[in-house]
């Protein structure tokens, strides 16, 4: 994985797992279940109690998880994974990079004062294959050919900035991976379908490097759903209903 890669938590619903339960609860409970608090379980309780009645056996009633809601900011990957996570209805909230008032890195990385790699993200040295299994090697001679062209680029970029053009008419000559830092908003559901999508075994690796980097602050966030995903469905390809 790439040392960049980053994944920060902003906020999150406190006692995400009491919450679900809440809602599950007023779904069949006559009474108003606020005025219950005192008689509701503990988290960790609410937790197994959500997975069995909610998740266990694969009965898919997954709208009590809508209500609980994680915000993570994520940092310094390449825009292809801002396209692939934004493709397919996921149900998630982005705000990102917009690379029309976020171009200063790139005539720093044109100057010198910042690293290239800092700013255009290159796939390490190895052997690949694509979609159909075809397999091939990445060299170093080859890697020094593409990071020549991502610091062309960018000197170009300062250039056309210079010369007067507007920020979104200079970004259109940068190679498609440079690196981005984005928001992102899930609820508990539509994590659980992002990471039904994205974590498979067969995912782009970037976006399954951020999807184990967005798994330790699920476990630690509701650690009874998470165990419950990990043993169901994680990299399994179940697409959440």
């Amino acid at each position: 994985m790439d040392p960049r890669f980053r994944v920060e938590l902003l906020a999150a619903t406190p006692s995400p797992q009491l919450c679900v339960y809440a809602a599950m609860h007023q779904d069949y409970s006559e009474g108003f279940v606020a005025a219950e608090r005192a008689a509701w379980p503990d988290e960790a309780t609410a937790g197994e109690i959500c997975v069995k009645r909610l998740l266990a056996g694969e009965r898919g009633h997954y709208g009590p998880l809508e209500h609980a809601q994680i915000v993570l900011n994520v940092g310094w990957f390449p825009h292809s994974v801002m396209q692939q996570a934004r493709t397919h209805r996921v149900g998630v909230s982005f705000d990102v990079q917009s690379m029309r008032y976020t171009g200063d890195r790139i005539t720093k990385a044109a100057s010198g004062e910042l690293n290239l790699e800092e700013v255009f993200y290159l796939r390490p040295l190895g052997n690949y294959s694509d979609r159909q299994g075809k397999k091939y090697a990445y060299s170093a001679e080859q890697r020094a050919i593409d990071l020549d062209l991502c610091r062309r680029a960018a000197e170009r970029y300062a250039e056309l900035l210079a010369a007067g053009f507007a920020e979104e008419h200079a970004r259109g000559i940068l190679p498609f991976d440079y690196r981005q830092h984005f928001v992102v908003s899930f609820t508990l559901r539509a994590l659980l379908h992002f990471l039904d999508l994205r974590a498979k075994r067969d995912a782009q690796q970037e976006i399954r490097a951020l999807c184990d980097l967005i798994w330790p602050h699920l476990q630690l966030w509701a650690p009874q759903v998470a165990e419950w995903y990990e043993l169901s469905r994680l990299h399994k390809a179940r697409l959440a209903p």
